[in-house]
């Protein structure tokens, strides 16, 4: 051996370590002249730790009986119920991991002691997964190989539990260290799976299947030399093992490898498929279910492969769908959710429409131990005080500013089919009734009225059936095809709808929060209808069940108006007294959730009708229970968010109808402001302080926007005497995206408001400005856009110091592809008006944005923000009119979206198109203005006479 340099000796010795040869190295190191003993002896006491015996292929070690007895005493106190045991214990856990050895401890008892009780020999890995996970990266490399060594020791123990435990640390270690730095797990895994030992064929695929899980995309990269070349092929092998579990396993791994269409995969693909039905009857449930999952996902990455069978798995996935087995039948109709994403699913699903229907309406149904987790039977409990664990966390949406479009259109953001599928925190993992129902729902958006042949004869035996549980899925399923099957629906509503509200006196609560649901998706057709005959009568049964005497009912009844105040908004004005006086007596009878749910609701109905809540007797009714709770209720408690957000919609619309309320509520917005940042300061420089939740803070910028929004001139007195524009300062260069994006939506509204006091921080803001025109980061990037348009507009000339700072970015956002169209339209006014105020200085830029422009604007409302931006266009055509030439169409068709422009801007773009027309001459108009549509054509000559 010739050791003559220091990095190859060191090589050497941590080769020679790693498997368990280290004797025979001294021996030979010791014969080398070159070498001094004593810094060979240094160097190993690095590697080695002193309590590790390393002999020639052997790695053990030897607790201490008193500290293995501690160890156990405190796995066992681990298990108590008792709150103040679980903190003493978490404590000395703290304190144990100052000790390296304490980890070697944890493995023994994991891999070694056998006399221990399964529960604690787990408990013990658990514990020691999430010392790796968190400390990983600390511990010594011997301790680390050591742990390693057990694990795979271990795989086979004759224990499930153990081995599923000893899977899930290896997946951490694998995980925390990179599989690169353990290029003996997979080799030793795929080895085992051929042991005649089930324990270890068993354990050791149970391994695999979480690192398939964890690591799927490393296994099929060239940094580990393409494991999945060797892994693909060996789990097929096990298609047809005896063993179910195996099987199991098998399929599972190989499922984890199709979304990301692994190279090794799709090469086996027709072998994987043919595979996959030869299993499809197999007897055991997890083996059915891991066949439906991985059919479902290869729909939607290998149709091509599937299309030749398709008829066969759809009646495969129909026997499935009403598979015994609850979990093989929420797998297999995840298939019809997946189907209804596909182009072929009405060609290939239709003959089989007749026979789906039904058994996903039937897959709606409780369950009895649904109706049992629901306390189903309890029908009044209004009075029973809310557990705070069934209170589910919610989140601010921070405030975007929108353009208001000429469009209709289904929201986005509308998940109310979600929200009713979140029966119970108890219920609240994805079953087969959300399933069955959210898929009914997207295949009659696929198939409209011609499913509903087959759908309305299902819903006349079901709506007006005997049982509640089969009426109460009838209501759903009437709920689920609302927005695809609306337009056939139509004529059965004037039946349907008194029937519906009817039901809302159902002596099942069950029944009863189901219909205040599927009442509101069909809310907008009730408001078209005569008043007196539908909306009246939804209206005031609704407000019944917000006073209903079971706690469901009210929280269904209080989404359902809420969706029914967005339909109506104004047409709710004559019954405002009416509807505050329920809403405000539900404030004393409500627990602690559907308190929150109450705030939405109000804030709701302040949103939709505006302005008209602000009369004397609406404010004295509504103001006095919102500012009690808002007096009781401390800085840092989660539930003066919700109250904060409804205060916000309630100041917008009271507009000065809310200055009463307005100076404690402005001081309570800035102190919260100004306690988060403190915090978030303390804890820059103290890293052991705790951080700050920053949301109430959000909520705080978003109350304040409402403020500044609702008062507009009003809020100078508050702001002058206040610290605003600085702490403004700080939230809008805030790490957290949320927080810059309602420091945004503040500083616009300040703007419009109160532009005297932003004025002078001019040039502290627009650099912070042009450095969030970033559309990664699209609500921010919105806000900001906005903002800047707004101050530009104020700013007037003064503008063109700070226009080189935004210019450029928000020309690359307008020629994006992709860009999102609210960000567009913004972008676009934006433009506008920079051109409005600083003509000269974006004029000669036309050619690079004027397309894109005229097509993002075409479909705005006739308001301020459009006008302002077709002036700005106008007044940069004038300066460079050579720069609109070649897009003159798209311009034509942009000043032809105007409605009714004011007469002003009208006489501005009929001079800009007679004068284009009067310089191209008659023959060439003519021409150019052939190529229009004929109703733009047409619009044209009306709206500007040429």
């Amino acid at each position: 051996i010739k050791l003559d340099k220091k990095a190859k000796r060191e090589k050497l010795v941590k080769e020679y370590f790693n498997c368990g040869k280290i004797i025979i190295l001294v021996i030979k190191i010791a014969k080398l002249k070159t070498f001094k003993c004593n810094l060979f002896l240094v160097r190993l006491s690095e590697v080695i730790h002193p309590q590790l015996n390393i002999k020639e292929n052997k790695m053990t070690w030897e607790p201490q009986a008193e500290g293995l007895q501690q160890i156990i005493t405190i796995l066992k106190q681990s298990q108590s119920p008792d709150t103040a045991t679980q903190m003493a214990v978490q404590l000395k856990l703290e304190e144990l991991n100052q000790y390296p050895d304490f980890n070697n401890y944890l493995i023994y008892v994991l891999t070694k002691l056998k006399s221990e009780d399964e529960p604690t020999r787990s408990l013990s890995g658990l514990i020691l997964k999430n010392n790796i996970r968190i400390h990983g990266n600390n511990l010594q490399p011997e301790i680390v190989e050591y742990i390693k060594h057990e694990c795979l020791q271990a795989i086979g123990d004759p224990s499930a539990l153990i081995r599923a435990t000893v899977g899930i640390l290896i997946t951490t270690i694998a995980s925390n260290g990179g599989l690169q730095n353990w290029p003996q797990l997979l080799p030793s895994l795929c080895d085992m799976l051929d042991s005649q030992d089930y324990n270890v064929c068993e354990g050791a695929f149970s391994a695999l299947q979480k690192i398939c899980e964890d690591s799927a995309e490393i296994l099929d990269s060239a940094a580990l030399n393409r494991p999945l070349n060797v892994m693909i092929p060996k789990f097929l092998q096990y298609f047809s093992h005896n063993s179910p579990k195996i099987r199991s396993h098998a399929i599972a791994c190989i499922n984890q490898f199709i979304v990301n269409r692994s190279q090794a995969l799709m090469l086996h693909i027709d072998t994987f498929i043919e595979s996959l039905f030869n299993l499809s009857s197999d007897e055991d449930h997890e083996v059915r279910k891991n066949v439906c999952h991985g059919l479902v996902m290869l729909l939607e990455v290998r149709m091509d492969r599937l299309l030749p069978h398709m008829a066969q798995i759809i009646e495969y996935m129909l026997i499935r769908t009403q598979d015994p087995d609850e979990g093989v039948a929420l797998e297999a109709s995840e298939f019809w959710l997946s189907l209804a994403e596909q182009n072929i699913c009405k060609e290939v699903l239709a003959p089989y429409l007749g026979q789906l229907a039904p058994v996903l309406v039937r897959g709606m149904r409780y369950s009895e131990i649904d109706i049992i987790l629901l306390k189903g039977n309890v029908e009044e409990d209004d009075m029973v005080p809310d557990r705070e664990e069934d209170i589910r966390p919610r989140f601010h949406k921070s405030r975007t500013h929108t353009v208001k479009s000429g469009e209709t259109g289904v929201d986005e953001d509308d998940d109310d089919f979600d929200d009713v599928l979140d029966d119970d925190s108890s219920l609240s993992e994805w079953n087969l009734r959300k399933c069955s129902a959210a898929a009914l729902d997207v295949l009659a958006n696929v198939f409209r009225e011609e499913c509903l042949p087959i759908v309305l004869p299902i819903l006349k035996d079901t709506l007006f059936h005997q049982e509640w549980v089969i009426k109460e899925s009838g209501v759903l399923a009437l709920g689920a095809i609302a927005e695809g099957c609306m337009q056939g629906m139509i004529p059965h509503l004037p039946e349907l709808i008194p029937y519906l509200i009817s039901c809302l006196s159902d002596k099942k609560a069950l029944v009863r929060s189901i219909t205040c649901w599927t009442l509101s998706r069909y809310a907008n057709w009730v408001v078209n209808q005569p008043h007196d005959q539908y909306l009246k009568p939804l209206m005031e049964e609704l407000l019944k069940r917000i006073l209903d005497s079971n706690k469901r009912v009210q929280e269904a009844a209080c989404s359902a108006f809420a969706t029914l105040e967005e339909e109506a908004c104004t047409e709710l004005v004559p019954y405002l007294e009416y509807i505050l006086k329920t809403l405000v007596f539900a404030f004393s009878k409500y627990q602690h959730k559907n308190l929150l749910i109450l705030y939405d609701a109000v804030g709701t109905l302040a949103d939709s009708v505006g302005h008209h809540l602000n009369k004397p007797q609406y404010i004295d009714i509504l103001m006095p229970p919102l500012i009690e709770k808002w007096n009781l209720l401390k800085d840092d408690d989660k539930d003066l968010f919700p109250l904060l957000e409804c205060l916000s919609s309630i100041a917008t619309a009271l507009q000065s109808g809310f200055l009463p309320y307005c100076d404690p509520v402005y001081q309570r917005c800035i102190s919260l402001i100004e306690q988060t940042l403190n915090q978030d300061m303390a804890c820059k420089s103290n890293p052991g302080f705790e951080h700050p939740d920053k949301e109430r803070m959000i909520v705080a910028l978003d109350l304040l926007s409402g403020l500044a929004e609702g008062l507009d001139g009003h809020i100078e007195s508050l702001v002058v005497k206040s610290n605003i524009m600085q702490l403004l300062y700080q939230c809008m260069q805030d790490v957290l995206p949320e927080v810059r994006q309602s420091s945004f939506a503040l500083l616009g509204d300040l703007t419009k408001a109160c532009f005297q006091h932003v004025h002078p921080f001019m040039s502290e803001f627009f650099p912070i400005l042009g450095q969030n025109l970033n559309p990664d980061y699209i609500s921010v990037c919105n806000n900001a856009t906005w903002a800047i348009g707004e101050i530009c507009m104020k700013l007037g000339e003064e503008t063109r110091q700070y226009i080189h700072l935004v210019l450029n970015e928000l020309f690359v956002i307008i020629n994006r592809p992709n860009t999102p169209k609210t960000l567009l339209e913004n972008t676009a006014i934006t433009i506008g008006r920079l051109g409005y105020v600083c003509p000269v200085e974006v004029a000669p830029y036309l050619p690079e944005f004027v397309r894109q422009w005229c097509t993002s604007l075409r479909h705005i409302r006739d308001n301020d923000e459009k006008d302002s931006a077709f002036r700005g266009m106008c007044h940069m055509i004038t300066v460079n009119p050579g720069g609109v030439v070649p897009d003159f169409i798209f311009f034509c068709d942009a000043v032809a979206s105007w409605v009714n422009p004011p007469q002003d801007l009208h006489q501005m773009i009929q001079k800009i198109l007679h004068g284009f027309k009067s310089q191209v001459g008659e023959e060439n108009w003519r021409r150019f203005v052939d190529q229009f549509p004929q109703n733009l054509s047409e619009r044209l000559v009306a709206m500007y006479n040429i």
